[in-house]
């Protein structure tokens, strides 16, 4: 089936592959975003790493991550999306493999300021083009697709990781990981190519300026739950591993087994939530309604389960909560972007996903720190936990009562 873009009729066939792509380069993003907690536990004590410095490096991935999501936004609406996507994996695949190459704790966080700048492309420039490309009824498993790369990134990413880690230690981590980012510059390059020749671009006189979005009260809001609902994320993203192996004890290979066994869930939830809600939209359901369930489920799982870690009792306990965190990461992945293209439609979708991935992201700025002083001054990750859990169940009362009606805004 063709798909309807801003410059006309595409080949449906080659936008599927596009999709497809771009599902696999974000997967291979969350695979080298995640690095770092996967070599925590060898890491950390090679570089001489306190809770808070730790905490600091993978905090400076978010430091230009989030501004750069805002410029890179901008980018995407006024130059061909297909050529800025390729240079920012270019530049995150190459801060990943230097980042093997570390010596301490400067230069760690100069590596992953880098890796931030590159994979700041991931989602504005996947919502430019399935909010030009993809039609309405296919929305939700478009979307799937890239949510279940999210998951399935850092259970892959886990999965291997831990298997290189136990075999020759952390920095060949990075190194392998930064290779295999590098040559999905392959496939996109001929995948691409007519798309690149169209050049989706939003002509001069109709594009929507960030200032103009910024007077936009949904994008606030759509920022504040955004936010909320990265911070859970990101924290059992980045905390998860190294809270299993060297607090509760747990060894290389059982952290490697629970945190799959999560992301995994997210995974086959996210394809099975966009599926779904695409069946339900076609049947005549209000698509924004949907979305918006979804998210609100999904909120109040992850919040539940968050809690639910801090104090399970044994490995089977600790699993289902795991499972459960997955379930609830699923269904927030697939459709927080899907509402954000909603609101802003095919001419404002870059610009308006690079604010909301912006302000969204300054969670994954604080957090870290946040986590990473609870730990070391307040004794424990209890705490931390808490504070988790806890904003994830705001969010859901926020996409409740906060969020407008969805739908497309005239902007």
């Amino acid at each position: 089936m063709a798909t309807q873009s801003i410059t006309g009729r595409a080949d449906g066939r080659r936008v599927t592959w596009v999709v497809i792509l771009i599902a696999l380069s974000v997967l291979l993003n969350y695979v080298d975003r995640g690095a770092i907690g996967v070599a925590a536990p060898l890491m950390k004590e090679e570089l001489e790493l306190s809770a808070t410095g730790f905490g600091l490096a993978v905090s400076a991935f978010f430091w230009v991550y989030a501004p750069a999501c805002l410029f890179v936004g901008w980018l995407c609406d006024r130059f061909c999306v297909y050529r800025v996507f390729a240079l920012g994996v270019t530049i995150w695949a190459i801060s990943t493999a230097l980042t093997g190459f570390a010596g301490g704790l400067v230069s760690l966080i100069i590596l992953r300021l880098f890796l931030g700048l590159g994979e700041s492309i991931a989602f504005p420039g996947s919502s430019k083009i399935f909010a030009a490309e993809v039609p309405v009824e296919r929305r939700g498993i478009a979307n799937a697709s890239v949510s279940a790369a999210i998951a399935f990134g850092p259970a892959i990413g886990v999965l291997t990781g831990g298997a290189i880690l136990g075999e020759w230690g952390w920095r060949p981590v990075f190194w392998i990981f930064g290779a295999v980012t590098l040559l999905w510059l392959i496939p996109w390059q001929f995948a691409a190519a007519s798309m690149r020749a169209r050049a989706i671009q939003v002509p001069a006189s109709e594009r929507v300026s960030i200032r103009r979005l910024l007077r936009v009260p949904a994008l606030w809001k759509m920022s504040i739950v955004h936010f909320l609902s990265n911070y859970g994320f990101y924290f059992l993203l980045a905390w998860l591993p190294l809270y299993l192996v060297n607090t509760s004890g747990y060894s290389i290979g059982e952290m490697t087994a629970l945190t799959t066994l999560s992301f995994t869930t997210q995974g086959i939830v996210a394809l099975a939530g966009g599926w779904l809600s695409d069946r339900m939209v076609a049947k005549g359901a209000n698509e924004g309604e949907v979305r918006r369930w979804l998210m609100i489920a999904g909120q109040l799982a992850i919040g539940t389960a968050t809690a639910g870690i801090a104090v399970a009792d044994g490995y089977a306990m600790l699993a289902l909560w795991l499972a459960v965190a997955g379930f609830g990461a699923g269904l927030i992945a697939t459709n927080i972007f899907a509402v954000g293209q909603i609101f802003a439609g095919p001419r404002a979708a870059g610009s308006w996903m690079g604010v909301q991935n912006a302000l969204g992201n300054i969670s994954g700025i604080i957090g870290p720190i946040v986590t990473g002083l609870i730990v070391d001054y307040l004794g424990g990750y209890g705490y931390a936990f808490a504070t988790a859990a806890a904003l994830s169940l705001l969010g859901a009362l926020l996409w409740w009562k906060l969020i407008p009606e969805i739908r497309t805004l005239d902007l």
